[in-house]
């Protein structure tokens, strides 16, 4: 049963990270935007998306580093933290960027 949500796990951050690259590339655009509203939005959105594709490799890389490699084990480990860490945030911030824009407009 514990080899199941492993996998399962490792499954879910497989396509998490395909999702990612089609969120990020969704999300380029050549073109300036004029408001800082929704510049700023793509940015924490662009943030997000990038943030757990570093996630996402890590992990990967983490599942795949012989465990002699203390050290390099450990630095993926500490990356796979900051980055999950870092997604939470940018997540946090979406809402938090829109209520403040609301509140300066009234």
């Amino acid at each position: 049963m514990h080899s199941l949500n492993i996998f399962c796990h490792e499954f879910v951050v497989a396509v998490s990270f395909v999702a990612c690259i089609i969120g990020l590339l969704l999300l380029w655009d050549g073109q300036q935007q004029t408001n800082d509203v929704e510049e700023t939005e793509r940015i924490l959105f662009r943030m997000s998306f990038s943030y757990w594709l570093v996630y996402c490799v890590a992990f990967g890389l983490e599942r795949m580093v012989l465990p002699n490699w203390e050290s390099l084990l450990m630095t993926l480990k500490i990356t796979t933290a900051l980055s999950y860490f870092l997604t939470f945030s940018c997540i946090v911030s979406l809402p938090l960027h829109k209520f403040a824009v609301h509140r300066v407009e009234e």
